[in-house]
């Protein structure tokens, strides 16, 4: 029998070298494809002279062919974090549109299920909380967050619209707040922002008064999930993420007593429109996928604290690690 093949954009990438790793695991052979604007190859250095691991440096905004057959493809190519879409916005809704458009093409042509990596920040600041794949969000489109945001909900809207016109066999995965090893320390999220400033010995930054929400998924739970959706036959789209929810100012304690630290916690303004709660109905995936996390925060910090902390001394005071101060963060 023939091992199934797929495609992986932002192979490179935290989300998309762990999604490498499982479908190999799985028996596949794996094509990971990566333009490396955020990505690293250093996140993918273990699979490179693999027999059933080929890497393709490209742009997936421009055309994108591929050999031979494809069973599968995962769109994971985009910038994820608010620094990187605020630092390359006009890339950031390039490759939510040419990018996805490209790769639906492929995949009618190559006959191949496709996954797209949605996210919740289609839901923008929400109104309706938890989010449930039902809600239609509440989006400013022209605020600095609307390149991200829009471009993922155009992203979902194509495939939609592939599945209809052409019968393509698609999935969505609106993806919540994902963190572990292999996440970039000066992407500007808030778990890396965090450790990075414990590391470096510095007050951590919480923008707001900290009230605001967020719900962590651990990398492992989530490329299950994704799994899962990707062999499932559900085509619309589905939220995978923890629905463990905790304030920023309460995560940012977590931290402190997690690294060992003494530093104070300090306020800043709160960027514009960032969500004010983030917390995922997760009830389709557990009725469609049985899929529901599996790691504790506790446990999930643990592995990424161990990372950060091992990193060389070079990358946490690296002047681009520490310009997230005045951005918002995911």
């Amino acid at each position: 029998m023939n091992k199934k093949r797929i495609l992986i954009t932002g192979a490179a990438g935290f989300l998309g070298s762990h999604l490498c790793d499982r479908f190999m695991k799985e028996g596949m052979y794996v094509i990971g494809m990566d333009n490396l604007i955020t990505g690293d190859l250093k996140n993918i250095g273990h699979l490179r002279g693999d027999a059933r691991f080929e890497f393709i440096h490209h742009d997936v905004t421009t055309y994108v062919d591929i050999s031979g057959d494809l069973d599968y493809i995962l769109h994971f190519a985009s910038p994820a974090s608010p620094i990187d879409y605020l630092k390359i916005p006009i890339q950031t809704l390039k490759v939510g549109a040419l990018g996805t458009h490209n790769l639906l093409g492929l995949a009618k042509n190559k006959k191949a299920r496709i996954l797209v990596a949605s996210t919740s920040e289609v839901y923008g600041d929400p109104l309706v909380h938890p989010q449930n794949e039902e809600y239609y969000g509440n989006v400013n489109p022209v605020g600095p967050r609307g390149v991200y945001d829009e471009a993922k909900r155009f992203m979902e809207s194509i495939t939609m619209a592939y599945h209809r016109f052409h019968g393509l066999d698609t999935r969505i995965a609106r993806i919540f707040n994902t963190y572990g090893p292999r996440m970039r320390l000066n992407d500007g999220r808030v778990i890396p922002a965090f450790i990075g400033q414990a590391l470096r010995g510095e007050d951590l930054t919480v923008f707001g008064d900290g009230s605001q929400t967020r719900s962590f998924c651990f990398v492992d739970d989530q490329v299950e999930g994704i799994y899962r959706l990707l062999m499932s036959d559900y085509h619309l789209p589905v939220n995978i993420g923890n629905p463990n929810e905790i304030s920023i100012r309460d995560f940012a304690e977590e931290i402190v007593k997690l690294t060992g630290t003494d530093q104070k916690i300090i306020y800043k303004p709160l960027p514009e429109d960032d969500p004010l709660q983030r917390q995922p109905d997760i009830s389709k995936a557990r009725e469609v996928l049985g899929w529901e996390p599996k790691v504790s925060r506790e446990e999930g910090m643990k592995s990424t604290y161990k990372y950060f902390k091992n990193l060389p001394k070079e990358e946490l005071y690296k002047k681009e690690h520490r310009d997230f101060s005045d951005r918002n963060r995911g």
